[in-house]
């Protein structure tokens, strides 16, 4: 698997592309999964992260999974693509909109058979173990139909973003709680906004994403 877990910087994201799909970015197409921003439609940060992913030069498709019917839908909506990129946002929503839709078999699978996963903060979160820890972070209750707070599995691990406590909604204070709390019963990682985890074929670490 090729994975590049954000946390809110996109400095990784030129050097993991040409490592997966190529340097030739106009032939490139990546499709960029929306359902964590949704809950914030309109939101400056929503445009933002979309933009700067837009300026790597690569062809964006946006996909919405929560608004398609079924997993084949699903499916049909990733085929042929290069990479997938799932934006920061809620957590819950995100998760809620995978497993509703079958979203998240199809997704795993095809992660797990080779397609490149970019996720930024939220779309980072959902890769782990389990969105438990990010009850504290993210609201549950946009989690509509949940049934477990198990995440994707794709890596053994609770990313926790934005963990330098650099942005006002996620101060230190309340990564220290999260830790506190949830520190002794997960295995978290905790990501500064210029960081990210790199999984490939050399393992699972952390790099320098500015």
């Amino acid at each position: 698997m090729r994975l590049l877990l954000l946390s809110l910087g996109t400095g990784a994201v030129p050097g993991f592309l040409d490592a997966t799909v190529g340097t030739d970015r106009a032939a490139t197409r990546i499709g960029y999964i929306d359902d964590a921003a949704v809950p914030h439609a309109g939101a400056p940060f929503v445009a933002a992260e979309h933009a700067a992913l837009g300026r790597f030069g690569a062809a964006i498709t946006d996909i919405t999974v929560g608004s398609l019917p079924d997993a084949e839908a699903v499916a049909a909506a990733l085929a042929g693509l290069d990479a997938v990129y799932v934006c920061g946002g809620e957590s819950f929503a995100l998760l809620a909109a995978l497993r509703r839709t079958g979203g998240d078999t199809v997704l795993t699978a095809l992660v797990r058979a080779g397609l490149p996963y970019i996720g930024s903060s939220a779309g980072s979160i959902v890769t782990g173990r389990s969105l438990e820890p990010l009850s504290l972070m993210d609201d549950p209750a946009l989690g509509e139909g949940l049934t477990t707070r198990d995440g994707l599995g794709l890596v053994d691990t609770v990313v926790v973003p934005h963990a330098d406590g650099a942005l006002p909604p996620y101060p230190a204070p309340l990564i220290d709680r999260i830790v506190g709390e949830y520190g002794r019963d997960y295995p978290l990682t905790l990501l500064r906004d210029d960081q990210a985890v790199l999984v490939d074929d050399d393992g699972v670490r952390i790099v320098v994403s500015a």
